[in-house]
């Protein structure tokens, strides 16, 4: 059996509370005690699409942050294509696609094909690659015409597009996504949400692990779902597992039951 693309082992992260006022003077060295994670293990198999959810808070884009080697964890480990994401960042960094909506980082008074071609080249792709997959990938996000204006001029859904065509330049083996249709229209989210497992997990056989809100995108998208609650994985399992153990029609329902009988599960694959 291959290893997992993806491998997250009793993983733990604490921050620092949010002081205010006097405390925020008196105590600037506050110890981390506020739990973002709290022992999540989960794998993500090569070739598989994989959600994760659960309300505002649970960990999300936490865990996301630290398979993206922006942040470390307190406790446990992680590794990404097989590199540990602390111990060897730099080998796992080379794995990754990576993008947040909030997440822009371009430079404003370059058009956005100067940009593309910068972070390509960032990635050691030659000027013909760098071409090649600027056009093609930004003809599917729908934005091959904007290319030549400045990054200034575009609207949040183009920053959006931008971003994720970024992701994608250097054909990465794992995508890591935060909210991936957040500010696109309908038919852009239906176009990328079909670029996403079409052409990516089933053509190129890609791995993907995206966090999201939007449940119906979820079930169009995600082999299996790990949902998240207070930084706990309490279930994991294809959008029809969830179904049938909850014993819900859909998986609105199905999240919500299982979010009221919670029963944390810490060694889910």
């Amino acid at each position: 059996m291959p290893a997992p693309a993806v491998s997250v082992m009793a993983l733990e992260k604490y921050f620092p509370p949010a002081l205010t006022g006097w405390r925020a003077l008196t105590q600037p060295l506050a110890r981390a005690t506020e739990k973002a994670l709290g022992g999540v293990s989960f794998a993500v198999d090569q070739g598989e699409a994989v959600a994760l959810i659960g309300q505002n808070g649970a960990g999300k884009s936490t865990l996301l942050r630290i398979l993206a080697t922006l942040i470390v964890p307190t406790r446990g480990h992680a590794t990404l294509g097989g590199f540990d994401v602390e111990r060897q960042a730099a080998e796992a960094r080379r794995q990754l696609g990576y993008h947040t909506g909030g997440d822009e980082g371009f430079y404003s008074r370059l058009s956005g094909r100067e940009n593309l071609a910068f972070f390509a080249a960032m990635n050691n792709l030659s000027a013909a690659e760098s071409r090649e997959r600027i056009s093609g990938i930004a003809e599917s996000m729908g934005i091959q015409d904007d290319l030549d204006r400045q990054v200034r001029t575009f609207s949040t859904g183009m920053m959006h597009r931008l971003g994720l065509t970024r992701a994608l330049l250097h054909g990465p083996a794992v995508l890591l996504l935060d909210e991936p249709t957040r500010s696109l229209d309908p038919l852009a989210a239906a176009d990328f949400r079909h670029l996403l497992k079409d052409d990516l997990v089933r053509g190129r056989g890609a791995t993907l692990l995206f966090a999201s809100h939007t449940l119906s995108e979820v079930e169009q998208i995600a082999d299996r779902v790990v949902l998240l609650d207070a930084g706990r994985v309490i279930a994991c399992d294809s959008p029809q597992g969830l179904c049938a153990s909850a014993n819900a029609p859909n998986l609105e329902s199905a999240v919500a039951t299982l979010a009221r009988h919670s029963v944390p599960a810490d060694a889910l694959s």
